[in-house]
């Protein structure tokens, strides 16, 4: 078991940073590969964000690149997501998520991207970003 737990959204206004943390109780957390997904109403979940187990290899949105960060401190048992430059269209509920895939399939873009290859879900937090 992995289990997941989010915090650090908020309500904050265009321009603005935040960040985003998933933190797990799990022995085995540094196993698994761990992505960021969001879901804003009435739309459906989608990937944003994505890093290995290691730490070495990350994948980005197109919206989001170059304002957003993943990253992972392992002996804390927890993933970040640094948000900048929030826009409006951010705003959502976002969810981290565990895959135990293999490092060469969670390379691929179909993989990593895909919601359907992560085991372990937390509750989500939500981000909302006025303008």
């Amino acid at each position: 078991q992995v289990p997941l737990v989010e915090s650090g959204g908020g309500l904050v206004q265009a321009g603005d940073s935040l960040r985003l943390s998933c933190a797990s109780s799990g022995r085995t957390f540094g196993s698994y590969h761990i992505a960021w997904f969001r879901q804003a109403p009435g739309k459906e979940r989608e990937f944003v964000a994505a890093i290995s187990q290691s730490g070495g290899s990350t994948y980005y949105e197109d919206s989001v690149k170059g304002r957003f960060t993943i990253s992972r401190a392992n002996a804390e048992n927890t993933v970040y997501l640094q948000m900048t430059s929030l826009k409006p269209e951010d705003t959502a509920v976002y969810f981290c998520a565990a895959s135990g895939l293999s490092p060469g399939n969670f390379a691929l873009a179909a993989k990593h991207r895909d919601r359907l290859e992560y085991d372990y879900w937390g509750q989500g937090t939500q981000v909302a970003v006025s303008s």
